[in-house]
């Protein structure tokens, strides 16, 4: 007798794959059950020690870790605005020992104004987390003979090329904000490109440049009557300075420059564990010394769901491209 169409072998084979499928499903449930218990984890952070992302990443890296049970080691990686320690992070293994602390840049603007980037960001790296929405103050120095937003735009319009901002550099946010604000109220001034914010804000203090749109970096300068905050970029105010109108209120329209740094994992990283990771650093964040830190650098806990990180990323970044395009910026 053929065996070629026995239904009873051909029920045994099938009930073998199924079972071979079964165990490896098995097996991965397992090793995302039992997740983490194989190594530190290990947070890449895209920028030297000291700035936003780090700061942003130390918040909640002690409670994430004595949540889960196992040591987070917080790896600086910084350089090229970002993208070395990104690329990094989205080629390292998808196993949930690799996390990548990112300025909002990095994926909001960095792609549109490099010319080309060794990885993919849409495709290589996944969100996790939100961590902090960060905004731009508008600042002048308090001996200006502009004291309000109204007359500072007044100022501008009757010296056109006369006046300059500084900014941490070509492409960064503080350089978009800031042709943001040129092409919305009409003004043209002179963007002085500095290797950082802090270089910017020395030359704002010594009268060198007349304007920053600041990362907030500034706040001691204006607590203490040396630099003036005239607006916020924010679409709402913000608690640290209540009084402090937005640009918005002061005539222009959907004027957002703020930008997201959060978590994101290599493409390929387990649901359960990027759902869990979530989870546990939304909880971090609502902790009194999460938010005294972040409020410290004029940001805010931003606590959301991956996918509401995501589409919050994608949102500035469809904003930024737009004023990228239309005033030619690179980082060139």
């Amino acid at each position: 007798m053929s065996h070629r169409h026995d239904p009873r072998r051909r029920q045994l084979g099938l009930a073998a794959v199924s079972g071979l499928a079964l165990g490896a499903f098995g097996a991965a449930q397992a090793q995302t059950a039992a997740w983490p218990n194989a190594k530190p984890i290990r947070m890449i952070v895209n920028f030297p020690a000291g700035g936003s992302p780090d700061l942003v990443a130390r918040a909640v890296s002690t409670t994430v870790s004595q949540a889960l049970g196992q040591q987070i080691v917080v790896d600086n990686r910084g350089g090229a605005g970002g993208i070395i320690g990104s690329d990094l992070a989205a080629k390292s293994a998808p196993d949930g020992y690799t996390f990548l602390c990112s300025s909002g840049s990095v994926a909001s603007i960095v792609p549109y104004v490099t010319a080309k980037m060794p990885f993919d960001h849409d495709k290589d790296l996944i969100p996790v987390a939100a961590g902090a929405r960060l905004q731009l103050f508008l600042v002048v120095r308090s001996d200006a003979p502009y004291k309000t937003y109204a007359e500072f735009i007044a100022y501008a319009k009757r010296n056109p090329g006369k006046m300059s901002y500084g900014s941490p550099g070509n492409g960064t946010s503080p350089h978009i904000a800031g042709e943001m604000l040129k092409s919305q109220a009409g003004i043209f001034t002179l963007h002085i490109p500095y290797r950082g914010s802090a270089a910017a804000l020395q030359d704002l203090l010594g009268g060198s440049v007349d304007y920053l749109m600041d990362p907030g970096i500034s706040f001691s300068h204006v607590r203490s009557g040396r630099l003036r905050l005239l607006a916020v970029t924010s679409p709402q105010r913000l608690s640290m300075f209540p009084d402090a109108p937005t640009l918005n209120e002061l005539g222009l329209k959907n004027f957002d420059a703020g930008t997201s740094h959060g978590f994101w994992a290599p493409a390929g990283t387990p649901a359960a564990i990027v759902e869990r990771m979530n989870r546990e650093i939304n909880r971090a964040l609502m902790l009194p010394s999460a938010v005294e830190s972040i409020k410290g650098i004029g940001a805010e806990p931003t606590p959301m769901s991956p996918a509401e990180f995501g589409a919050v990323t994608k949102g500035d970044a469809r904003r930024f491209a737009e004023i990228i395009k239309e005033r030619k910026i690179s980082q060139d």
